[in-house]
């Protein structure tokens, strides 16, 4: 653990922190890290929370993040730090072989971790981190720990990858989140575990949202745009074109920034612009934790 100010309120990515290793060479980061990191270049007070290895890969990630300036906390386990090896298509779309019972899938309930927890503001977790038993009660107890005054924001950003979920995890996260961020692909997939079929990507939106009482569901469909769901209200913004290096990490950009937006009082409309602005800027560029220009950070 990196000094934390427990006086302070903290924004979690809460999950798998883990190395891309990509063509062109290795890259930190795995959704929740992706996520603290760019809701940070907005001033916030972001953590990481994961675990890595007691293996020399473990002390770089540890020194990448100091180096990134991003806060951590991350216990040491005697599992490997964890690795991904990432295929990218012409398209700049990303595969991903993601290595099991690695560190991140046993993160540990530590009094540090439970502290972070009683000072969070917004946390965002997936499901892949979730495949373990040991990370998925830890996230769980986190989740408990949080104040519950109706302030926070609890984003289960969904992130399906692979067969590492099931109809249970994802159900239990859908009660715990107040927002839900999910691919076009995800909801279909989501649809047929859940049986709604025959209604369009919107209804399906509209469903789950009231059915899990949710305070927003967002919704990104590549290059056709994406949507903002709220009780009485919808936003679409249409996905800029631009150059894509690679779109590792964009999702997580998005998530990021506009949590960002939205804990400094943005309307719900301005941070979902912003985070298409972003995300945008980071396919740009190669990794996930790019830095970004300070005309976008300007909120």
């Amino acid at each position: 653990m990196n000094e934390l100010n427990t006086d302070k309120h903290y924004v979690v990515g809460l999950g798998e922190a883990l190395w891309d290793v990509l063509p062109e060479g290795k890259k930190l980061g795995g959704a929740p890290a992706n996520f603290a990191f760019h809701a940070g270049q907005f001033g916030l007070n972001s953590v990481a929370v994961s675990a890595v290895g007691k293996d020399a890969l473990g002390d770089e990630t540890l020194q990448e993040f100091d180096r990134k300036q991003l806060s951590y906390v991350m216990p040491r386990v005697p599992y490997a730090t964890g690795t991904v090896q990432v295929t990218v298509d012409q398209q700049g779309v990303p595969t991903y072989d993601i290595k099991e019972n690695v560190a991140w899938d046993n993160i540990p309930f530590t009094t540090d971790i439970e502290s972070v927890a009683r000072h969070c503001d917004a946390v965002c977790w997936g499901s892949l981190a979730q495949r373990n038993i040991v990370s998925r009660t830890t996230i769980n107890k986190f989740l408990d720990a949080m104040p519950h005054d109706g302030h926070r924001l609890r984003i289960f950003d969904i992130n399906l990858r692979q067969n590492f979920y099931t109809p249970e995890v994802i159900k239990e996260s859908l009660k715990r989140c107040n927002v839900l961020k999910i691919n076009d692909e995800e909801l279909i997939t989501v649809s047929r575990l859940f049986g709604y079929p025959g209604l369009d990507m919107e209804n399906k939106c509209w469903l789950i949202l009231g059915k899990y009482n949710l305070d927003m569901l967002v919704l990104t469909c590549g290059v056709n745009g994406s949507y903002v769901f709220s009780p009485g209200n919808k936003s679409f913004q249409p996905t800029p074109k631009v150059e894509v290096a690679d779109t590792v990490g964009a999702g997580d950009s998005f998530t990021g920034s506009f949590c960002a937006a939205v804990l400094k009082g943005m309307p719900v409309s301005e941070a979902h612009a912003l985070a298409v602005r972003v995300s945008a800027y980071v396919c740009t560029q190669q990794g996930a934790m790019p830095a970004l220009p300070d005309e976008l950070k300007s909120l």
